[in-house]
């Protein structure tokens, strides 16, 4: 089996790298390097079954090639995080939607056997019930929920339309070994993993008693891997842990001191994603517990030494455009 991951050299990508080799496929990576990796790869250097190439979804004739002979595409390269995605709209719409559609076209005329898609639970925004099954109103809250929604859309109307076989995977708080250490103020886990090494305490927002579907990274690239080897198409799955658990409980795990800074506008108290129909339909659960899941990257902490050290002056300098934007949306609301 020949298999091509965009966004290969990046945190999730990279794992799903790792599953398909050790499966014994052929394997080539898509990857601009803008929040990818090629470090986390490294242990991969030499293997004569990946191949890795520098380039952007956004430029579809420099992608025509690599898709030719493909029997499997996973496609995860996107911009991420929320304030950029409010203050650059245009590169997330650039990225996430129309290299988006560079993909599926390249798909299609390639033929391929599956295209897997990682959608975002940040689609549904803050939702009415917990756990959230698929079919929850979509509200997407800011520019990147925006776009990867609008991805998500693309790649089910290509499958309705022209028959490529797709799946989407609707992604709950991945967490993990090589999740990012660079860029802005983000994910949980590379904030507090920083602020862990340099001896700071760990920035709660609000009480800390918000709760996240924290999901290990080895489960959502199972996930992936299950989902394209099965016969099921044009179908949309959540993919999370089976639980929710507190901010606080994290902040004990990690081990350190805790100081708060003020809840952001649009973010959900609760992610808690309703795993039955992956259950069901693909016979995939989560294997990997929080307690697990953190002891392996404590494990593994010094990958995040140098990662930015946020304070709660500086995240407040960088998320001053999320609480000018959001906050009014909210207050009208």
């Amino acid at each position: 089996m020949v298999s091509l991951v965009t966004g290969g050299c990046g945190f999730i990508g990279s794992h799903i790298v790792d599953r398909l080799l050790a499966e014994g496929h052929i394997v080539h990576v898509i990857d601009n390097f803008t929040t990818g990796r090629p470090a986390n790869l490294d242990h991969q250097k030499g293997n004569p079954n990946l191949t890795i190439h520098q380039l952007d979804i956004r430029d579809k004739k420099s992608l025509q090639s690599v898709f030719k002979g493909l029997d499997y595409v996973f496609h995860l390269a996107a911009l991420a995080d929320i304030v950029p995605s409010i203050q650059k709209p245009e590169e997330y719409y650039t990225s996430n939607v129309l290299g988006t559609f560079n993909v599926l076209e390249c798909a299609k005329d390639a033929g391929v056997k599956k295209l897997v898609y990682a959608a975002s639970s940040s689609c549904y925004g803050i939702p009415d019930e917990y756990p959230t099954k698929e079919t929850a109103e979509i509200r997407p809250q800011y520019p990147y929920a925006l776009t990867k929604r609008l991805g998500e859309e693309t790649v089910l109307h290509w499958g309705q339309v022209y028959g490529l076989p797709v799946v989407t995977l609707r992604l709950f708080n991945v967490y993990g070994t090589r999740s990012r250490t660079s860029g802005t103020y983000g994910a949980v886990f590379g904030v507090f993993l920083a602020q862990k090494l340099a001896g700071k305490p760990f920035t709660v927002v609000g009480t800390g008693e918000q709760t996240r579907d924290f999901t290990y990274v080895t489960d959502v690239a199972d996930a992936f891997y299950t989902a394209a080897m099965s016969n099921v198409v044009n179908d949309t799955f959540n993919v999370g842990s089976g639980g929710t658990y507190s901010v606080n409980r994290l902040c004990e795990l990690l081990g350190g001191e805790i100081t708060h800074i003020p809840k952001r506008p649009g973010e959900p108290d609760c992610t808690f994603a309703d795993t039955t129909k992956i259950e069901q339909a693909l016979g995939w659960k989560a294997k990997i517990s929080l307690e697990e899941g953190v002891a392996e990257i404590l494990k593994n902490i010094d990958y995040w030494r140098e990662a930015p050290v946020w304070t709660p002056e500086t995240i407040g300098v960088a998320t001053e455009d999320w609480f000018k934007y959001l906050g009014e949306i909210n207050e009208e609301e």
